[in-house]
């Protein structure tokens, strides 16, 4: 019988396959969010022409936001005093019975080599096949654009995590479920991540994608242990920069004991244990 990691170390080579669903699935997501608007806008009550009108009640997100940022002073968490939050006319019980699901974040931390992108990928494939919109933010992809111009050093990993937490939080806001597959070493910047979504009481979900460094060097998809090693790749992850593991996660797994297979469905049982009802689909992963 196949090893769990022999598994995954032909997941890592089939992730191109499992990427190249993203463009015919943008198609799908733009087809639906143009049919499906209409009706969202007629159920809010709103016209469309007077929407500029409309203010923040007292109780609105961006009403406790105004009032925050005014206790601290006038905006001392930004850089500019000259902006106020724009409100949104629609509740997050609008946007989810358009998606049909609460958005949610799931953060996949682990060592590079752990499985974090692979089973990420499976999930956002097995959401997305049950009819759910979901998302994937990967460590790597998100460096060749939105964090191109940030490096490996500790305030640059740092930025990165504080970047990827916001923008998880607002495909979060708008009922997707969010994926984020990131090393993310250091526990202070994770909790950080948590608190962003904590203030506006939106789920995130930590999930430790938990491998012995020996598996995860043996792995070596993109021969970066080895460079590191050899002494070419310096403050990499695991051999001469720290990995700080999770003290309190949502959900441990453990890929070099577990299927691919396996992985996603832990993952999909946690969702539905915290009131993520997400259904699990026994033509794509195996039953138990």
């Amino acid at each position: 019988p196949t090893s769990p990691s022999s598994s995954f170390s032909s997941f890592f080579c089939a992730m191109n396959a499992v990427r190249a669903l993203g463009s015919s699935l943008s198609l799908v997501r733009s087809h639906a969010a143009r049919t499906a608007m209409p009706v969202a806008a007629r159920s809010s009550g709103i016209s469309l022409a007077s929407s500029r009108s409309v203010l923040p009640s007292s109780r609105s997100p961006s009403a406790l936001r105004v009032a925050a940022f005014s206790s601290k002073g006038g905006g001392a968490s930004t850089k500019s005093d000259n902006i106020v939050w724009s409100d949104a006319l629609l509740s997050i019980e609008e946007r989810t019975a358009l998606s049909g699901c609460r958005g949610a974040t799931i953060w996949m931390t682990g060592l590079s080599g752990s499985g974090k992108s692979t089973v990420g990928a499976l999930v956002e494939k097995h959401l997305i096949e049950a009819g759910l919109l979901s998302y994937r933010l990967d460590g790597d992809n998100v460096r060749f654009g939105l964090n191109r111009d940030l490096g490996f050093s500790e305030a640059d990993r740092k930025e990165n995590i504080r970047r990827i937490a916001e923008v998880a939080k607002l495909f979060t806001d708008c009922g997707v479920l969010t994926i984020c597959s990131f090393i993310s070493p250091y526990r202070s910047d994770r909790d950080s991540a948590r608190e962003v979504f904590a203030k506006d009481g939106l789920p995130f979900f930590e999930v430790f994608v938990d491998v012995p460094i020996d598996v995860a060097e043996s792995r070596d998809p993109k021969g970066l242990y080895k460079k590191a090693r050899d002494g070419k790749l310096k403050g990499f992850t695991g051999i001469d920069a720290p990995y700080e593991a999770p003290l309190k996660p949502e959900l441990t797994i453990q890929t070099h004991v577990h299927s691919p297979e396996e992985c996603v469905r832990q993952v999909v049982e946690m969702l539905a244990k915290h009131g993520v009802k997400p259904p699990i689909r026994h033509d794509s992963v195996d039953a138990p």
